[in-house]
């Protein structure tokens, strides 16, 4: 269940894999399956982003904390951006510049 209208939950998913599809891979490596071969975003709410991540072959839902508040759009945008933020950090690599 989200706490998002319909259209701000699909446009946040088709910018996140559109644009962003290695870093959905980088959040879902350093915050829930280290091995992921891929990951593509499947929703959000106001307590995690969701993630469909392919391990081992299968695909397994993931869904990852928002590191602060999220309550509208721009923040939703703000906590994306930590969540890679932090993910590189935890991977110890350099993160892309956007």
């Amino acid at each position: 269940m989200s706490n998002f209208d319909a259209a701000v939950i699909a446009a946040v998913i088709g910018h996140m894999n559109g644009d962003h599809a290695t870093d959905n891979l980088t959040i879902v490596r350093a915050f829930a399956e280290p091995t992921a071969a891929a990951a593509t975003m499947t929703g959000l709410d106001t307590e995690a982003g969701e993630w469909t991540a392919t391990v081992d072959g299968a695909e397994k839902a993931v869904r990852v904390p928002w590191l602060g508040p999220v309550t509208d759009r721009a923040s939703i945008r703000t906590e994306v951006v930590a969540l890679y933020q932090a993910a590189n950090e935890r991977l110890g690599i350099e993160p892309v510049e956007h």
